[in-house]
């Protein structure tokens, strides 16, 4: 890859979340990198040095074009893909219509996220261990469905939501109403006009991410995230309340049949079917008692909060994996570690995850810096830099993030530091990391 000739490279991290805070903060640290473009980025993103904001949302047309003028215009090396919406719209062919380097896989393979039905079809087709299941576009046929499989069970929207499109449903009662609400309601739109219903599966849940380049994976260190709102895994689902890495359920046996019996079957089904697959693949696994492993799914980018504490792990110069990702050659490289624990905690926003509040100020973060203590950070998700000061913009606002010599420790560091942040209604879990602990 040609350096720009004051020594640096430019690149583009697509994406406005903890996610690519986390990602562009970790590019930072690479020698070669004199920027970061961050698209739309978020009030963190704007207040770390050598970080460059642009408005420009990648999810549709128009800011796909917009976003291929800007890497042409200002000579952009590589790009990186955060979230899961400019993907399904198909900003990878874009890109390489163009010759543009970019991370992340095409329209066509990102179907293993953008639709459920897609994924299970696929799994089955090519087996790899996952639950039983059926799909939906009528509600009689649905409600049949549930009445003859019985509670718990589990109800998705087959397209994207947001994180917001899964209820485990305990009773018949809440999976009959999640098919009424996604079905006939249309609470979620398009995304949820077919819903997959599947079987529930009992164990321990956990995050293996890998980086994959058509035929070669480099894992990278598995992580656990927490879903449910509050502490003790009680109120809805979310997006995620926070992280830590590494996981101790994913000993090394979990993770050998993770890559033997998940991974490197799906990456070479999706060759076999014509769609190459590359970028990231994050298959949410669940572990048995016995180490068996399923799939719960398959998302086509990294996780979030995931992210913030595997970044924070990464001892390797992150652009030399991406390259390596984008040139097929990932069987060629390595990813360093720092043997430490991360753990992240997140701050969510008043009314998180139905309805969450935005605008209210954000006190206690440094004037102009990320970083609340020696190895802890705050990575921010929804937030908006207004004159001097960082505003609610989202439900998940900050990803605080601490290394620690266990899980312990990590936690203790971090939530010593959220002690001194505050905003209105902020709601956040006090038990992260417990599942090892």
């Amino acid at each position: 890859m040609p350096e720009l000739s004051n020594g640096g490279l430019k690149i583009l991290v697509v994406g406005g979340g903890g996610r690519e805070h986390a990602i562009a903060w970790r590019l930072l640290q690479s020698p070669r990198v004199q920027s970061v473009f961050v698209a739309p980025g978020n009030g963190g993103t704007a207040r770390e040095p050598r970080l460059i904001n642009v408005p420009i949302d990648g999810s549709s047309p128009e800011g796909i074009s917009a976003l291929v003028a800007l890497v042409e215009a200002e000579g952009i090396a590589l790009t990186v893909v955060g979230p899961e919406g400019p993907l399904a719209a198909g900003i990878v062919d874009a890109f390489r219509s163009r010759g543009l380097r970019i991370f992340g896989p095409t329209a066509a393979a990102a179907q293993l996220e953008s639709s459920k039905d897609f994924a299970k079809a696929f799994m089955t087709r090519h087996g790899i261990p996952t639950a039983a299941y059926g799909t939906f576009t009528d509600a009689a046929a649905a409600h049949a469905y549930v009445d003859r499989e019985g509670a718990p069970i589990v109800i998705k929207a087959d397209g994207l939501a947001a994180g917001k499109g899964v209820v485990v449903a305990q009773t018949l009662a809440e999976a009959h109403a999640a098919i009424d609400e996604m079905l006939v309601g249309n609470r979620l739109g398009g995304a949820g006009s077919r819903v997959v219903i599947e079987s529930f599966l009992a164990g321990e849940e956990a995050s293996f991410i890998v980086l994959a380049d058509g035929e070669h994976v480099l894992a990278l260190a598995p992580s656990q995230d927490h879903k449910r709102l509050r502490d003790g895994d009680q109120g809805p689902n979310t997006g995620g309340m926070g992280a830590y890495s590494p996981a101790p359920v994913v000993t090394p046996a979990v993770h050998e049949r993770a890559l033997r019996e998940i991974i490197l079957p799906a990456i070479r089904g999706m060759a076999a079917d014509g769609i190459p697959y590359t970028g990231f693949l994050y298959a949410g696994l669940m572990i048995d008692p016995e180490g068996q492993v399923k799939t719960l799914e398959f998302n086509c980018r990294l996780g979030d909060p995931e992210t913030q504490p595997i970044m924070a792990r990464l001892q390797s110069d992150l652009v030399e994996l991406l390259e390596a990702g984008i040139d097929g050659r990932l069987d060629q490289v390595s990813a360093q570690w720092n043997p430490q624990v991360a753990l992240g905690v997140v701050l969510a926003a008043a009314g998180y995850p139905e309805s969450p509040r935005k605008g209210d100020p954000i006190h206690g973060l440094p004037l102009a810096s990320n970083t609340l203590a020696p190895g802890v950070i705050a990575f921010h998700a929804g937030t908006q830099s207004d004159q001097d000061q960082v505003l609610t913009s989202g439900g998940r606002v900050l990803c605080v993030t601490a290394l620690g010599d266990s899980v312990r420790e990590a936690r203790e560091r971090v939530y010593a530091a959220i002690e001194h942040l505050d905003f209105d209604g902020l709601q956040m879990r006090r038990d992260i990391g417990y599942r090892a602990l």
